[in-house]
Parts: C-alpha cells; sequence; structure tokens
C-alpha cells in the first residue's frame, strides 16, 4: 500500500528526518512556556503588587521577554547548546542563518564517551528544525529572567534593569544551560536536571536574592504594606503558570513520548499536593487559608519536580509535592523570620524561599528518587538511578555539587554585572520617584480611574457635547462629571 502523499518524506519542507508530531509537540510546548510569561508572569506581576507598582512590574517582565529572545538569537543560543569553548560555556554565534535554523536540531557537545574515549551515546538530535529548538530554549531563558525579576520589584531603576536583562543571560544563564544541559562537565558527569530546578529555578533564586541585597530594600512603607491589587487577577497568572508548566516538563524530552507524559503528569500531581499542604500548614497555622498561600505552595510543587518530572513515579510525585509544601513553607514562615540575613534583603515575591529552596529541594529528591527505568529513556549517562533504587551516594553528591556550582556562579556574575552597572546608572529609584511609584517610573498608572484621591479638576476633562445643547440642561455642578460621547 503506497503511504499517504502527505507522509511522504522528502518532500520541499518535510526531509526524511523530520518527525511531524515531534515538531509540532516542541512548538506547542514552547508556545505554552511562552505563555507562562506572556502574558502569565506579567499578569501576575502586574497583579500581586501594591497598586503604585503595577505598571512598574508587568513592564519589567514584558521587557525581559522581548530582549531575552534578540540577544539569545544574537548570541545566547550557541553559548547554552553550541560547541564547546569551556567545560562550562559554550562558543558564542548567532542563530540566524537560514542555512543553520531549517537544518535537523542537534546540540554538538552532547555525545557521552567511555573513558577509553570511544563513544558511548551519542549526540542530542531531535527530529525538528533547529529552529523549533531555538524558540523553544529561548522561552525558558526569558521566564528564568522573568521569575528573577520579582525579587527586585518595586524599587529597581528601569534602565538599570534594562541594562541587567542582557548581561545577566549572557554571562550568567549560558553557563548553567551549557554545564547541565547542552554538554558541559556537569551534564557529562551525570548531574540530573531534567528540565530546571537547578538551571531555571535554583538560579533565579540565587541571583535574584543577591540582585536584591545590590539593589537595595523598598521604601520602609512599602515593605510593611504590600497587598495585591488584584487578587483575582493575580490567579488568572497563576492559572496560566500552573498550566503551562505542562510544555515546561512536557517539552524536555524534545520528543512527544512517554517521557513527556510522565512528565506532565507528575507535574501536575506535585503542584496540585503542594498547594493543598501549603493550605493545610496555613489554616493549622494561622487560621485561615490564604490565596497568597495557595499560589506560592502551587508554586513550590511546580519547582520541585521539575529536575525530575520525567524520571520519578507518580507516588514519588506525590511525596515530592507534600515536601515542596513543607520545607519552602517553613523557610518563608519560620526561617525566614529568625534569620538577620533574610530580613535583612528585600526579597519582594519570596522568590528565594520559592525557586532557590523548591529548586534544590527537587533536584535532591531526585538524586533520591529517580527510577532506573525512567532514566535509561532519556539521562545521557546509562546507569543513573536514584540513591533509592541502589544509585549509591554518589547521585547525591552529584545532585549537591551541581547545586554549589549554580549557586557560586550566580552569586559572583550576578554580583559582577550589578557592580558594573551601578558604575553607570542607580540600581535603585530615588526615594522621592518610589514614593510615587508607576507615574514616576514611566508616566503611567494601571488604573485611570477618576476619583483616587484627587479633586475634580474641569479643565483637564473636556465634555464632548455642544455648549447649548439643550438635551444637557443640567449644568449646574450638581450632576456627575466626566467624559461624554455623543452618539
Amino acid at each position: 500500500m503506497a503511504t499517504p502523499i502527505a507522509y511522504q518524506a522528502n518532500l520541499p519542507a518535510a526531509p526524511d528526518w523530520l518527525n511531524k508530531g515531534d515538531n509540532g509537540w516542541q512548538l506547542a510546548a514552547a508556545t505554552l512556556v511562552g505563555l507562562q510569561s506572556m502574558p502569565g508572569l506579567v499578569v501576575l506581576y502586574g497583579s500581586i503588587v501594591k497598586k503604585k507598582w503595577a505598571v512598574n512590574s508587568a513592564f519589567m517582565a514584558l521587557y525581559a521577554f522581548a530582549a531575552a529572545l534578540i540577544v539569545w538569537v544574537l548570541v545566547g543560543f550557541r553559548m547554552a547548546f553550541g560547541e564547546r569553548l569551556l567545560p562550562f560555556w559554550g562558543k558564542a554565534g548567532p542563530a540566524l542563518s537560514q542555512g543553520y535554523l531549517v537544518g535537523r536540531a542537534r546540540i554538538p557537545a552532547t555525545p557521552h564517551h567511555f573513558r577509553n574515549g570511544t563513544l558511548e551515546k551519542g549526540m542530542e538530535e531531535p527530529f525538528y528544525p533547529q529552529a523549533s529548538l531555538v524558540y523553544f530554549e529561548f522561552t525558558f531563558a526569558a521566564i528564568t529572567l522573568i521569575l528573577l525579576a520579582g525579587s527586585v520589584l518595586g524599587r529597581m531603576n528601569i534602565k538599570a534593569w534594562m541594562a541587567f536583562v542582557p548581561l545577566w543571560l549572557i554571562f550568567s544563564y549560558t553557563v548553567g544551560a551549557f554545564s547541565l544541559w547542552g554538554g558541559g562537565f556537569l551534564f557529562h558527569w551525570g548531574v540530573i536536571d531534567y528540565s530546571g530546578g537547578y538551571v531555571i529555578h535554583l538560579s533565579s533564586g540565587i541571583s535574584g536574592f543577591t540582585a536584591a541585597y545590590w539593589v537595595g530594600p523598598r521604601l520602609k512603607s512599602d515593605r510593611e504594606r504590600f497587598s495585591p491589587n488584584n487578587i483575582l487577577l493575580m490567579l488568572t497568572g497563576a492559572g496560566l503558570l500552573w498550566l503551562g508548566w505542562s510544555g515546561f516538563n512536557g517539552g524536555a524530552p524534545y520528543a512527544a513520548n512517554i517521557t513527556s507524559s510522565v512528565a506532565v503528569l507528575n507535574t501536575h500531581v506535585c503542584a496540585a499536593t503542594s498547594l493543598l499542604t501549603w493550605t493545610c500548614l496555613d489554616v493549622a497555622f494561622f487560621g485561615k487559608p490564604s490565596v497568597i498561600g495557595a499560589v506560592q505552595g502551587m508554586m513550590t510543587g511546580l519547582v520541585c519536580i521539575t529536575p525530575g518530572a520525567g524520571l520519578v513515579q507518580t507516588w514519588a510525585a506525590m511525596v515530592m509535592g507534600i515536601l515542596a509544601g513543607i520545607i519552602p513553607w517553613f523557610s518563608m514562615m519560620i526561617l525566614h523570620k529568625k534569620s538577620a540575613l533574610l530580613q535583612k534583603v528585600d526579597d519582594t515575591l519570596a522568590v528565594f524561599h520559592t525557586h532557590a529552596v523548591a529548586g534544590i529541594l527537587g533536584g535532591l529528591l531526585t538524586g533520591l528518587l529517580a527510577e532506573p527505568a525512567l532514566c535509561r529513556l532519556i539521562l545521557p549517562v546509562p546507569g543513573s538511578k536514584g540513591t533509592a533504587y541502589g544509585g549509591g551516594f554518589l547521585q547525591l553528591v552529584k545532585q549537591l555539587v551541581g547545586a554549589l556550582f549554580v549557586i557560586g556562579w550566580n552569586l559572583v556574575s550576578t554580583t559582577a554585572i550589578l557592580l558594573t552597572i551601578a558604575r553607570f546608572t542607580p540600581l535603585r529609584m530615588p526615594d522621592d520617584q518610589l514614593m510615587i511609584g508607576d507615574d514616576a517610573a514611566h508616566g503611567e498608572e494601571a488604573y485611570a480611574l477618576w476619583g483616587d484621591g484627587e479633586r475634580y479638576d474641569a479643565t483637564r476633562h473636556v465634555t464632548m457635547m455642544p455648549a447649548d445643547d439643550s438635551r444637557y440642561p443640567m449644568r449646574d455642578g450638581n450632576t456627575a462629571r466626566g467624559l461624554t460621547i455623543q452618539l
């Protein structure tokens, strides 16, 4: 029976190596991850902060998404997934030409060899074009920067942020991505980071905390009272973030396969378990459930499962969810109040607790619970398995060393970048602008509603009607005023 023409190879845009299902899923997964940032985190940040910071917070996320894409295709992708330059860094180069983007996707530094030099596992070569891989990995770089921004909302100078985004992507993110995913030394040593527990969440948590230290705190009044301006809209952003994680962890295998299915299920099971655990703790200790707390619990569950989403059994995902609801809750609610350092550093959205603590917790639990059969389906180093399955303590040691490298590199690189920027522009807005917020930073406000503490000024409100129109007889000042449009 002849192959239907739609499935024949060597069509102009369908070479024999192209798997249309894999390509379709990878583009869908990339779009889901992109939606987590834009509009997901844009909406979440714009609504979870005090009203006077809504525009600034949303814009920081929006700018990071756009700037990261340009830097990514100019140099970033090949520094993270290109040919090896150093054990922790790839060679810089553009991802812009037709010849590069339409060929089969490949990550050239990923072939794994035995100690004698013979090939043990070949290069990562997904069955779709390089363009799909470039875009998919961009969405991870972008969301890392946006998560980091959560630590410095409500006071960072927007000009300093605009300089920080490209520099941090080049000198910090690409190092972690190449080391753990692109064929660097941690990749070949066997450190497990399935989809970014270290590359994305640990790095954003540590870099965010470091940035918060160097930028300085918000105004005392903002630190004491920083209530969300729209909790229902915050839940909309959180919903986009949660459901978008299907692409986050489901796209990591670079194929629509068994691992991606397991990863998606485990992701949502862990998130739900963590949310419920966090909520129960809130009720037990504070007497009532908190919507903001539930969102924090959702986040820690999603972060914790990410290093091992496709590598652990679903019962293990529930265990990880319970611990993700307990340990970050304890670090945020108990330890934070007892630590002078944590009290001093103004981490606006507690990114350190929800991403750094949950990320390293997930990495260590993956080292403990990674199931051998699932590991064989995807991991580059044959024989990888969790300590609970006979892997010994070496895998836990690898996970710990990988975490320490990411922590150290992000702490040093973020510090160096910010101190360099500070030589040219202040990192923190002046206090007079901090008192005002969005209007001082952007000349815009989130909610253009009359009556927000202002007196009515007739010279600023034009009435679009004829001055002598008898249909509008009451002009004695007793009627509601504003903009009337004559239809």
